[in-house]
């Protein structure tokens, strides 16, 4: 029975506790310098030859995987700060529609 009583004590506890979290990365320059050149990737595709269904658009991707550095903080408003270094690896994707420039459309840890 202690067992199930902790339980329901530490959800009563999580529950109302608000918690902020931020993401700082160590090198922001130099990630965006990565994905603006995989933005502006110069492709030559040719859609005259493929038959498109009506209504239907054609859509190039293009993604690129890189570990990113940088902390994380954590703080409750009740305690000191947690603050703590990551390297994670991240995929960043642009899509880009026919005759458009390509837009950073997704990116997301992989951890």
């Amino acid at each position: 029975m202690c067992g199930k009583n902790w339980i329901k004590n530490f959800k009563s506890f999580v529950m109302k506790t608000t918690l902020h979290i931020s993401a700082t990365f160590d090198n922001p320059d130099l990630i965006e310098s990565m994905v603006e050149r995989l933005a502006y990737k110069n492709t030559e595709s040719d859609y005259r030859e493929i038959k498109i269904p009506g209504g239907w658009t054609v859509n190039e991707t293009s993604s690129t995987e890189t570990y990113v550095s940088g902390s994380i903080e954590f703080d409750d408003n009740e305690e000191e700060l947690i603050k703590m270094p990551f390297i994670t690896c991240f995929l960043f994707t642009c899509i880009r529609e026919k005759n458009e420039p390509y837009i950073l459309n997704w990116s997301m840890s992989l951890s």
